[in-house]
């Protein structure tokens, strides 16, 4: 495992050891110590998620705040996705700024993504299944969200595919709006 932390300081892309012979590949997907020792972090992750989506589908831009912030790291299991991870710590000199990674069953990339970020992601293959671990447990009442193209970030999505968004998240507001409110547990 080798950690390359990103232009958004705290953000990291994870490239494992695979091991491939003519029988498939194999590799650890995750290493608390080889975590700790290649990224400088102690996280203790506490909750596995996974979904599935269709071609276009774009989820976010999600997070939680408060006490309920969460650091993820994330990876796909199975097609491509572009996975984004955008700055929302108010004393960061990256506020607003956004990272963009192409994740997929090929290259096995990770993305490590602290609290204080928003996420989300649009899927390029004909389905993908993409998993995340959390640091903190899902709270309803903590969630929040910015809209996926909101001008002031400017997040160049794959403009090749249609991004098909859920009713909630085609109604989430810009970061202007909510800056002032941006509470997070870091």
């Amino acid at each position: 495992m080798k950690a390359q932390e990103t232009k958004l300081k705290g953000c990291f892309i994870i490239h494992d050891t695979i091991f491939k012979d003519d029988r498939g590949y194999f590799f650890e997907s995750y290493n608390q110590q080889k975590f700790q020792k290649e990224t400088g972090l102690q996280i203790n992750f506490v909750q596995d998620n996974q979904s599935m989506s269709t071609k276009g589908v774009l989820r976010g831009l999600h997070f939680q705040t408060g006490e309920f912030a969460q650091s993820k790291l994330v990876r796909v299991f199975k097609g491509r996705v572009i996975d984004v991870a955008v700055d929302l710590r108010k004393d960061s000199p990256t506020f607003g700024q956004y990272e963009a990674v192409e994740l997929s069953e090929e290259n096995h990339l990770q993305f490590f993504i602290p609290r204080g970020f928003a996420h989300g992601f649009q899927v390029l293959s004909d389905e993908a299944i993409f998993f995340y671990k959390c640091d903190n447990f899902y709270n309803k009442a903590s969630e929040g969200g910015i809209i996926y193209n909101d001008a002031s970030i400017n997040i160049q999505w794959n403009t090749t595919v249609e991004p098909l968004l859920s009713e909630k998240d085609m109604a989430l507001p810009t970061l202007q709006t909510i800056e002032p409110t941006l509470n997070f547990n870091i």
